[in-house]
């Protein structure tokens, strides 16, 4: 739908998660910390794009709106702490850490952009 587009429309909320899935060497991480470090990170990056879909569908509500990329906003920043800490433990090596994080670096600004934008959003919708 129309939010697939929205997510997508200069975004990286796909983008960032495209990739993600094997950039940390398992083979040297103790499995409970597998399902910690890595079921934690993918829950956040991909809580982000469900919550834009979210937004787009309350959008007639600015208030809602606002309210739903503010906390994609936030598990886009969670998503950023797991990174930062799967490099501190080792689990991900500088240059992909530097790449997925200026992913979701860029993903922030775009969700930023969105809540100072909300009316031009929500516009939209109230018109239908």
């Amino acid at each position: 739908g129309d939010h697939k587009k929205l997510s997508r429309s200069g975004c990286l909320c796909f983008g960032p998660r495209a990739g993600q899935e094997n950039i940390c060497d398992f083979e040297s991480v103790p499995e409970r910390r597998k399902v910690f470090a890595y079921g934690s990170d993918t829950r956040s990056s991909r809580a982000v794009n469900a919550m834009i879909a979210e937004a787009w569908a309350r959008r007639r509500y600015p208030a809602a709106f606002i309210n739903k990329i503010d906390e994609a906003l936030g598990e886009a920043m969670e998503t950023q702490a797991w990174l930062d800490h799967a490099l501190d433990c080792g689990y991900l090596e500088r240059n992909q850490y530097r790449t997925l994080d200026d992913s979701w670096q860029k993903v922030g600004a775009m969700l930023n952009r969105m809540i100072q934008r909300a009316d031009d959003f929500c516009r939209s919708a109230s018109q239908q």
